[in-house]
């Protein structure tokens, strides 16, 4: 059953398969429960909230005997950090440039799980795809399909780090994998490209000064004392991502789903800062950047714009400082006070 699982796996797009207990990862609740007291879950409410199934899988639902692990890649054609040498145009994290991995990902993870009950008869699944209180990363290394890294994402020695995960959990019991052992070695490149020092050590994560949590989670202004730092980028960040070494045995992604839209590689930071909500809902169809909204959206635009050097900019942002949303108008005003500097 295992062996005939992982070849159905592969064989539907997805391109790692492990499986571990959901007892496997005991370290969860000190290594989550440290992170949430010294409050560098930032915002994130929600991980303080559900921390009970969070940080134990079985609680999740104990009727689960196996976690089915599996890795998708979506190693990018370009260097992702390019496009920082251009101030003028927008830096979209890797993973927000094709179509939400959340709808490709759990179909193929339906397709799967339909597929074991078929073998399986009465047997029942629940898959997960970064919706619910799972932590992926200790349950994929658990399952032997990378170890997290001190960026604290996972990285595989096959894959690279640039990968989606998913997971199903299941009533039947399979055979478990051998889980990862980490493979950093004394490697900081990961640590020292941070340009907010969002890693207060190694394996260590402090979201509120990560781009990746200021842009794509954080409500609110953003720190004035970060903005700088955030150059271009306005959704997400790659940099942790794009200097990791393991990346040179990675292969391109396959899913032309998960392709690069030619319009976000390299979009005009002037022209976004103009979209209005509907615009913004129309061109982000279908994309993972749809989800944070449009005032949210402009208001890391209009940061990136006063990181720009451009003084043309100055006419949208003037008109941005009158924006209903006050963080847009307040990112106008910093905006343009950086311009005139």
């Amino acid at each position: 059953m295992k062996q005939a699982l992982v070849a159905y796996a592969l064989e539907a797009g997805f391109s790692k398969v492990g499986v571990c207990r959901p007892s496997a990862v005991p370290q969860i609740a000190d290594r989550l429960a440290a992170f949430v007291d010294a409050g560098r879950h930032g915002q994130m409410g929600w991980m303080a909230e559900r921390m009970g199934w969070r940080s134990d899988p079985t609680a999740l639902w104990p009727e689960a005997k196996s976690v089915i692990m599996l890795a998708e890649r979506y190693t990018p054609e370009h260097d992702p950090l390019a496009i920082l040498d251009h101030p003028e145009k927008a830096a979209i994290s890797v993973y927000a440039q094709g179509r939400d991995y959340h709808d490709v990902v759990k179909k193929r993870l339906k397709k799967v799980g339909r597929w074991l009950i078929e073998q399986a008869p009465g047997a029942e699944i629940k898959v997960f795809v970064d919706t619910a209180p799972v932590m992926e990363k200790p349950l994929a290394q658990a399952a032997g399909l990378g170890w997290q890294g001190k960026h604290t994402n996972l990285l595989s020695r096959d894959l690279g780090n640039w990968f989606f995960l998913g997971a199903i959990f299941t009533t039947v019991e399979l055979e478990p994998d051998v889980a990862e052992e980490e493979h950093c070695g004394s490697c900081r490149a990961c640590l020292d490209i941070c340009p907010t020092d969002a890693f207060p050590a190694p394996f260590q994560l402090d979201a509120r000064r990560c781009i990746s949590y200021l842009t794509i989670e954080h409500k609110g202004p953003v720190d004035p004392d970060l903005r700088a730092a955030l150059g271009n980028r306005i959704y997400g960040c790659d940099d942790c991502l794009a200097v990791c070494p393991w990346n040179k045995f990675a292969q391109e992604g396959r899913d032309a789903k998960l392709a690069a839209r030619e319009d976000l590689l390299a979009p005009d930071l002037i022209a976004l800062a103009q979209l209005d909500d509907a615009g913004f809902r129309q061109f982000f169809s279908g994309s993972p950047i749809k989800r944070i909204g449009r005032d949210r959206f402009v208001r890391n635009v209009t940061y990136a714009l006063g990181n720009s050097g451009r003084p043309e900019a100055a006419p949208v942002l003037q008109e941005l400082v009158s924006d209903p949303d006050e963080a847009v108008s307040d990112g106008a005003r910093w905006a343009l006070e950086q311009l005139e500097d």
